[in-house]
């Protein structure tokens, strides 16, 4: 049986270093001309096929709703920064694929939030990086 109050601690110590953490490395987003939202929709679209991945598999990577998903992705359109197609695999289905300003402008944050990222999350050892790795995939239910 797990120990309730040391659940609660862990749980609150998860949630503070989680809160820390991302306010720290947001800053990358200010004045890069990408919002974290539009960073996330490209890190999964640049990952894909020619740059390319379905409008779902991106909602499935993002942490807020499909409705919120959709709008920023037609912002998004409207920048220049993706466009959207119908996806020929799926009649209700759309696919999003990265222009070469919306990729261009993502491998600059990019270089630069991995390093944020890095430089941070130095604080632990390798060991520890993969054990964190490997809890945070157990609490979400992935782990392997």
């Amino acid at each position: 049986m797990t120990n309730r109050r040391l659940a609660v601690e862990a749980w609150e110590s998860l949630f503070r270093a989680q809160h820390e953490v991302f306010t720290e490395i947001s800053d990358d987003f200010r004045g890069s001309g990408l919002e974290q939202g539009e960073y996330d929709v490209l890190l999964t679209v640049t990952r894909g096929p020619d740059m390319t991945a379905r409008l779902r598999d991106v909602t499935a990577r993002m942490l807020v709703s499909q409705p919120s998903v959709s709008r920023l992705v037609d912002r998004m359109v409207s920048r220049g920064l993706i466009t959207k197609c119908a996806d020929p695999d799926d009649g209700r289905g759309a696919l999003v694929r990265a222009t070469e300003a919306g990729a261009s402008a993502f491998r600059v944050v990019a270089t630069h939030h991995a390093r944020t990222i890095a430089e941070r999350m130095s604080r632990l050892d390798d060991d520890e990086l993969e054990q964190l790795r490997d809890l945070t995939a157990k609490l979400r239910g992935t782990a392997k």
